[in-house]
C-alpha cells in the first residue's frame, strides 16, 4: 500500500510529485502547465514509505496507508517499557 491523496484538500502544488524518489506520483500528460491540476498515484506499490510527501504537503492532503503487517515497523512509540 502506498500514499493516498485527499483531493478535497489538494491544491495541485505538485510538491509530492517533485519530492518522491520512486515516482509514485504522476501528473497527467501536461502536469504543471495547468494551474491547480492534481497529481495521481500511478505506482503505489513502489512507495518506500519515506514520508516526504506527507511531511511536505502544505495542505496535509497526502497520507500513507501502511499494511497492518508493516505497522509495527512504523510505530512511533516503543511497544515495551524498559
Amino acid at each position: 500500500m502506498g500514499p493516498q491523496i485527499d483531493y478535497d484538500k489538494c491544491n495541485g502544488c505538485g510538491i509530492c510529485v517533485e519530492l518522491c524518489p520512486t515516482d509514485v506520483f504522476f501528473g497527467t500528460k501536461g502536469f504543471g502547465k495547468t494551474k491547480g491540476e492534481k497529481p495521481v498515484i500511478s505506482y503505489p506499490d513502489f512507495c518506500w514509505h519515506c514520508n516526504w510527501c506527507v511531511k511536505e504537503c502544505p495542505e496535509d492532503a497526502v497520507f500513507l496507508q501502511i499494511a497492518l503487517s508493516m505497522q509495527i515497523a512504523y510505530s512511533e512509540r516503543p511497544l515495551l517499557k524498559t
